[in-house]
């Protein structure tokens, strides 16, 4: 089913109210936190450094690392499996090359632009951030939306907020070690009710170190069996205090053909 439609972004336009644009994602930089085997650095060149009357000179980068899946990241199907199986009971055998994967690219995604929906798990809890292995439960998402008066609808982007992003470039060994986040029977609550995306202010939006003992089983519910997608590394000290718990979201994923994910820098509009 595709989701992301006219009528879901006409929708979506009728919940800017102030045009005040909040950016809830993340600078990259070489301080941000990675996960272990991932790089980013960014190196200036100049490039032109031309002998006529205007006297132009030029600069530009060279950049390396995981674009696919550092910073604010969007995951897209391919990025995970059940065995060799991918979104759709597609072989992954069958659609690997050395050069990224010929169906189910990040490239396919287009502009997603539709309602946005902050559920504040930690501002629920009566704490700025959740423990780090805080499990968000069925009956936390249902509080949630009981408290904020709204409910998660087919095409949503649910971000959660656990209130893990105060530790982003502050302790990144923390971060990454382990943090709060979904666990298995709320994801499959919240995918139960065809979400575009979830999204969360954590590396996985999953709870991790996983429970009770599978390795991120809510990227499998998420992305290979309910076609759900994930935005990782939100910055959402901002949006929560704005007291909307639902606004426009905006997210365009780079088009890197093949690609298991993007880097992005969504917007939410107020």
């Amino acid at each position: 089913m595709i989701l992301m439609t006219p009528d879901r972004a006409h929708g979506a336009a009728g919940l800017i109210l102030s045009g005040e644009i909040v950016e809830p994602g993340h600078v990259l930089s070489p301080s941000m936190p990675l996960n272990p085997g991932r790089q980013y650095s960014l190196t200036t060149k100049q490039t032109a450094r031309n002998p006529g009357p205007n006297n132009r000179h030029g600069n530009e980068e060279i950049m390396t690392g995981e674009f696919g899946q550092i910073g604010t990241q969007f995951d897209m199907f391919p990025h995970q499996t059940i065995g060799e199986h991918m979104y759709n009971c597609v072989d992954a055998n069958s659609i690997t090359t050395r050069n990224g994967f010929r169906e189910m690219g990040v490239e396919t995604v287009g502009t997603i632009f539709t309602r946005g929906l902050l559920l504040d798990i930690a501002a629920l809890k009566g704490v700025p951030m959740l423990a780090d292995d805080y499990e968000i439960t069925v009956a936390d998402v249902e509080a949630a939306q009981r408290r904020q008066n709204v409910q998660i609808r087919e095409g949503d982007a649910v971000i959660f907020h656990p209130g893990y992003g105060k530790l982003w470039g502050v302790d990144n060994a923390r971060y990454v070690r382990g943090n709060p986040g979904l666990g298995i029977a709320a994801g499959e609550y919240v995918c139960s009710k065809n979400p575009i995306l979830m999204g969360a202010d954590t590396p996985p939006v999953e709870i991790s170190p996983s429970r009770p003992g599978a390795n991120l089983p809510v990227h499998q519910i998420a992305l290979v069996v309910n076609g759900v997608h994930l935005l990782e590394n939100m910055k959402l000290d901002v949006l929560a205090t704005k007291g909307r718990s639902e606004f426009a979201l905006m997210v365009q994923p780079l088009k890197l053909q093949g690609a298991t994910g993007s880097t992005v820098a969504p917007s939410a509009l107020l």
